[in-house]
């Protein structure tokens, strides 16, 4: 649970960029456990220890909070990962390995986040993404796939990967990635001890890497960057 910030200076809009954070903060928690419809601005403003007022005077609405902080997951990703695809100066084997780990330790630095797009794509299930959800792929969701699926396609050329389908690939890829912080609670009935203790994190970061080397590296690329 975030620890709530005692009101005062963070809870006025004299310090707007403290105030905001502290609100997002507080929603990324709220929207993940109880999605839009069960979360309440109440325990947002509780958690983020501001008045209730400062929620609409930063964010018109429980929407709009709730699509600022579905922003803030998708910007956040796509600005620490795009600088890794777009590095001229690595091979394609390199550059796939170590956007794996920075999307990885993104998601690791705050599993929150893959609860809450979870919880997106299941309110939208056979349905259209929401409007919000829409304009927040089309900016960041969409810049990513492509970069991704034309790497895999430079990484074929250049013989580092396998003949495989860039499409599937790319979705396989962050579901490896993705999957295990979305599943806690099954691993937590699975296996004995915390799945969200370093230790686990770590052995469970190695083995990512792991199935992407196994699954779609050429021998001699694998020879080259991947654990034996």
């Amino acid at each position: 649970m975030v620890a709530a910030i005692k009101s005062g200076k963070s809870g006025s809009r004299g310090e707007p960029e403290k105030t905001r954070a502290a609100i997002l903060k507080a929603a990324l928690e709220e929207f993940a456990h109880e999605g839009v419809t069960g979360a309440r601005t109440d325990e947002i403003a509780r958690r983020a220890g501001v008045n209730k007022a400062l929620l609409y005077y930063y964010f018109k609405d429980k929407e709009g909070l709730y699509a600022a902080a579905l922003d803030q997951v998708f910007s956040g990703l796509h600005e620490r990962v795009a600088s890794v695809l777009e590095r001229p100066d690595l091979p394609p084997r390199e550059r796939l390995l170590l956007y794996a780990q920075t999307h990885f330790d993104y998601i690791a630095s705050a599993p929150v986040y893959p609860r809450l797009v979870q919880r997106e794509f299941m309110r939208s299930a056979g349905r259209a993404l929401s409007p919000a959800a829409s304009r927040i792929m089309e900016r960041h969701g969409k810049p990513l796939y492509s970069r991704l699926e034309k790497l895999i396609e430079e990484g074929i050329s250049a013989g580092d990967f396998r003949k495989v389908d860039p499409i599937q690939t790319v979705t396989s890829i962050i579901g490896t990635i993705v999957f295990y912080f979305i599943s806690m609670p099954a691993q937590h009935f699975m296996h004995a001890g915390d799945p969200a203790s370093p230790e686990r994190i770590a052995a469970r970061r190695a083995a990512v890497l792991d199935f992407i080397c196994a699954a779609i590296f050429t021998p001699a690329a694998a020879q080259k960057v991947c654990k034996p």
